[in-house]
């Protein structure tokens, strides 16, 4: 597999194939490791990068089938494919705007994602498809397990795991579900949401996590305390109150149908008509058009359009994308048409470009 091979394809997790797909996009464990011999990557040297990258890159592909996994130099690329790689969550803008030797690993099925010299010397991630923290975790400790056999890991019997950065010290575990909730938005119900969240710990955040806005209608409910707590009570706390959230989406969306039959198709159908025959439109405009049309096909308003092909849009209009699709970079004018382009190719019945 190829860098390259990735604009033509797509990650499972957006198959929309998992558990309660039709609300939860994906759900994903990330692990910050260090290795015992090394300092932090604050303190490392480039010499010290080197060889945390060599031992990493070693212990990485030495695991069952991990030969086949993509092992990309993140330092080496041009900015266009470390943007890509983001929009694809596959790396942390962290990684792709660092500096000095940093890596890479990716499978398959874009489902394990394994960063070297990001803020720590290791950063697991697996993503699945739907509300699946089970698997996932169970995913994830298996590969850390194996990795832990090859390397000694920077550990403390009174804190557990040493981190970079304070609030990753214990577990270094981060467990997070990205939901699509456009009912609790359009009934200004969302905030109301992440209050409670915030008594209980669990942070928030945007379509492309720590630091961004949200798009989309997507928000990732994440644990923000991972020092004193075991990975089970982590998982816990965030499975437990997912089912909660989805329920109050979905009773949202059967208040909107009830209450306002008429103002729910129109928005759906305005965003729909504007998607299929747009000539030019921004990356911002494009998600929120989109989160409407999802909310529409999960609620039998769309006929003849598949939840992944929705899915893809999202990540497929992004700037990196269209521009690696294209094969050429575009200034922000340029993309606007290009994607309104993709879109209309994509959404329209016989696949032509409807102008």
């Amino acid at each position: 597999m190829k860098l390259e091979d990735l604009a033509r394809t797509s990650g499972e997790w957006l198959r929309g194939a998992g558990p309660e797909s039709d609300i939860v996009m994906s759900s994903r464990i990330r692990l910050a490791r260090n290795l015992a011999d090394f300092p932090f990557i604050s303190r490392a040297s480039p010499s010290d990068r080197q060889e945390i990258e060599k031992a990493l890159r070693t212990s990485i592909l030495r695991g069952p089938n991990n030969e086949q996994m993509l092992y990309v130099d993140v330092d080496k690329l041009e900015g266009l494919d470390r943007q890509f790689l983001v929009e694809r969550h596959l790396i942390s803008r962290e990684l792709a705007e660092g500096e000095g030797v940093r890596a890479v690993a990716i499978s398959n099925e874009e489902q394990v994602s394994l960063m070297v010299n990001e803020e720590d010397h290791l950063r697991i991630q697996v993503i699945r498809s739907g509300f699946d923290l089970a698997a996932v975790w169970e995913e994830i400790n298996r590969i850390d397990d194996l990795i832990e056999s090859q390397v000694t890991y920077a550990y403390s019997e009174q804190l557990g795991y040493l981190t970079a950065c304070p609030t990753n010290v214990g577990t270094g575990m981060r467990c997070s579900v990205m939901l699509h909730l456009p009912a609790l938005v359009i009934t200004r119900q969302i905030e109301k949401v992440f209050r409670s969240l915030q008594k209980i710990s669990l942070a928030v955040r945007g379509f492309f996590g720590e630091g961004t806005q949200p798009m989309g209608d997507f928000y990732q409910i994440s644990n923000q305390i991972t020092l004193g707590q075991a990975e089970e009570e982590l998982l816990k706390r965030v499975g437990d109150v997912v089912p909660v959230i989805i329920a109050y989406e979905r009773q949202a969306r059967e208040v909107l149908k009830k209450e306002s039959p008429d103002h729910l198709h129109d928005r759906v159908s305005r965003a729909y008509g504007i998607l299929r025959s747009a000539q030019t439109i921004s990356s911002q405009e494009t998600m929120d058009h989109l989160s409407s049309v999802r909310m529409g096909v999960n609620l039998g308003l769309i006929q003849n359009l598949a939840i992944p092909r929705v899915n893809e849009l999202f990540i497929y209009t992004q700037p990196a994308h269209l521009q690696k699709l294209k094969g050429v970079e575009m200034d922000a004018g340029d993309r606007n048409i290009e994607r309104a382009r993709y879109l209309r190719k994509h959404l329209n019945p016989d696949g032509s470009d409807h102008n």
